[in-house]
Formats: C-alpha cells, sequence, structure tokens
C-alpha cells in the first residue's frame, strides 16, 4: 500500500505547476457540437420539464456522490444538480492549486447564483487543507477532504490543479488543467 501512496505522489509530484506534464487522459475533452436535427439529451429534456414544473432538478450520475467536507460534515453533491459546476481537484502543498484560489474565489463571488464550485482535496493531511483554505481566503467555496482519493478515481483525475466542469445537465464538458483566462472563459459561456 505504502508503495501504491508513494508512486501515486510521485506521479502527482511531476506534474505539479506544469500543466504541459499532464497525462493524455487529462487533456481536455470539448464537449461535442451539437449537429442539426439532433436530438436532445434525455438528461437535458428530463432536465428542463424538471426545472419547468418548478421541481428540483434531476441528479445526473456525475454527481451521485458524497463526501465529507474539512470540517467533518456531510456533504451530498446532489444538491447542486440543476447548475454549471466546477469540482476543482487540488492538493495544498501545490503551487499551481495555491495560485488558481483568486480565480475560484472570484467565480464564486461573481457566479454564486449561477454556478457551482466545490473543491476536492487531497493528497494531504485536513489540518494542511484547512490551512491551505483559510490562508488563501476560499472559504466561501465548499471543500470535501478526499484524502483516500475516492473522488479522484471517480473522476479519473490523476495530479492536482485539474477541474472538471459540468455543464448543467451534468454533462462533463472539461476535465483538464485550465489557465485564470480559460476557466473564466469557459464559464462565462456556461452561465450565459
Amino acid at each position: 500500500m505504502a508503495t501504491a501512496v508513494a508512486g501515486a505522489l510521485t506521479g502527482a509530484l511531476a506534474g505539479c505547476g506544469d500543466p504541459a506534464a499532464a497525462p493524455p487522459a487529462a487533456a481536455a475533452q470539448p464537449a461535442a457540437a451539437a449537429q442539426p436535427g439532433d436530438a436532445a439529451q434525455p438528461a437535458d429534456a428530463e432536465q428542463g420539464a424538471a426545472q419547468a414544473a418548478g421541481a428540483p432538478a434531476v441528479v445526473p450520475a456525475s454527481l451521485k456522490f458524497t463526501g465529507q467536507t474539512l470540517d467533518g460534515k456531510s456533504f451530498d453533491a446532489a444538491t447542486m444538480a440543476g447548475k454549471p459546476t466546477i469540482l476543482w481537484f487540488w492538493a495544498p502543498w501545490c503551487a499551481t492549486c495555491a495560485s488558481e484560489a483568486m480565480s475560484i474565489a472570484d467565480l464564486r463571488d461573481q457566479y454564486a447564483d449561477r454556478l457551482n464550485i466545490l473543491g476536492i482535496a487531497g493528497m494531504g493531511n485536513n489540518k494542511d487543507m484547512h490551512e491551505f483554505v483559510s490562508d488563501l481566503e476560499v472559504g466561501a467555496v465548499p471543500h470535501l477532504d478526499d484524502e483516500p482519493g475516492k473522488l479522484w478515481k471517480k473522476f479519473g483525475i490523476t495530479e492536482q490543479s485539474t477541474y472538471v466542469i459540468l455543464d448543467k445537465a451534468g454533462k462533463v464538458v472539461v476535465k483538464s488543467y485550465l489557465d485564470d483566462l480559460q476557466l473564466t472563459t469557459k464559464v462565462k459561456s456556461l452561465v450565459a
């Protein structure tokens, strides 16, 4: 087990702060362009019908997970259904992650009513995760303690400073490192 953890940590450290070091699986996954005559996806149709009826949003598979916040409270991602969502995978010792914190805080402040943001911390201990959130002033964003890596595995994350961005139907539209401009541009297109 220690060998597996050390191997994962070594692989993660190799990519911290170096987007070019990202493995091909972490490359951006652009959404497929809709073609004329394409039928709406069932999740999109269900989502629209539920929202039009004033019912709670349909929970997509991508948001069917739970976790524990840094403060030990239960968190159910189903509560984020119906809005575009940023899942920010970070580690408390990662300099690139620290540089992303201001953008995350700014996006949360600007789009709080139209966008969900969830930090998913891993590869560190809870004390260091708390210090990261406090020092970088991103406490307005909920953060999960994923030290065991359950959610990192669910989303196929192999390195920190990775974003998984979901559209309002829960479809993954980005899974990669993004710089501040790329992140802001993508968010603007999703909340428009």
